[in-house]
């Protein structure tokens, strides 16, 4: 709890009960848990598999039958180091990070007045904020082309940034209103009474008790901003062009292609899987918040 807290809130933290000891948490059959781990070994054989295409040779990823003992090399990783893979990855990085920070800065007021403070018929704000999500990103994009032509917006990669708020925005609002929902009432009348402004109570007392809900929502946002294909493939060229682009690069008619492209696939993976390792904890809090009552 911080220091800056108000009193009358951290009389209410006094108050409230501890938390429940995990060790008392239900635990799984062996029978679940071997269907978990199988289950989980379905959808990661894939990624393995790329992962180790990604050390082979051209011929030998290849073969049909794949080939397992082939002999394992990292001449696909020097070949992409060699074609200067890092600044389609800064671009991603930078259209990822600063969307989501404005995804973040819009979506939490508005998911404050949807939950906490409701607003009159909230639920029809709601499903406009999803009905936004109805069109298909194709339908969208030759308009959505002309109006960045004409502005003179086009390989530029706050075109991007501002365009993955847009798409984004939705889904964190949805998200946050379900995690504030979930934050205790008497907290924030006490921070009311203590004279707390609308900036302090966000600030100080909704963003510490909801952390786990804003770390989710900005880990999707995150992945979903990294792995956009349709606007950046279209809306760039040379100068904001990120990962995914660079991706297809690699795809052609003529040649063998498949194990460089599994390398650059496992490098442009690795900024993602970092990002989820280190908030594991907080997006499994998140992601679970309100689902037990």
């Amino acid at each position: 709890m911080s220091a800056r807290t108000t009193p009358a809130v951290a009389r209410i933290f006094r108050r409230r009960p501890a938390a429940e000891d995990p060790q008392q948490t239900p635990r799984l059959s062996p029978l679940w848990t071997f269907v978990a781990w199988l289950a989980t070994s379905v959808f990661f054989a894939p990624v393995a598999w790329m992962v180790l295409t990604a050390f082979h040779q051209e011929a030998d990823a290849a073969t049909n039958p794949p080939s397992l003992l082939a002999p394992l090399t990292l001449d696909q990783f020097s070949l992409l180091l060699e074609r200067d893979i890092t600044p389609f990855l800064l671009n991603s990085a930078m259209a990822a990070v600063f969307s989501t920070l404005l995804v973040l800065v819009l979506a939490v007021p508005a998911a404050y007045a949807l939950s906490i403070k409701p607003v009159e018929k909230w639920t029809d704000v709601m499903f406009f904020f999803l009905s936004t999500k109805f069109l298909p990103v194709i339908a969208a994009l030759l308009p959505i082309y002309m109006i960045v032509k004409d502005i003179g917006m086009l390989d530029n990669i706050w075109t991007l940034v501002f365009l993955y708020t847009s798409m984004n925005l939705p889904i964190a609002v949805w998200m946050m209103r379900s995690f504030l929902a979930e934050v205790p009432k008497e907290i924030l009348e006490a921070a009311e009474v203590d004279g707390a402004g609308l900036p302090t109570v966000l600030l100080r007392i909704v963003a510490p008790v909801a952390m786990p809900g804003l770390a989710a929502t900005s880990l999707i946002c995150f992945i979903f901003s990294w792995n956009e294909f349709m606007f950046a493939v279209n809306l760039t060229a040379t100068q904001a062009s990120t990962a995914p682009v660079f991706l297809v690069g690699f795809i052609t008619n003529e040649g063998l292609f498949l194990a460089r492209l599994c390398a650059a696939a496992v490098l442009v993976s690795l900024p993602v899987l970092i990002a989820g390792f280190a908030a594991q904890d907080k997006l499994v809090r998140g992601l679970s918040l309100g689902a037990v009552k």
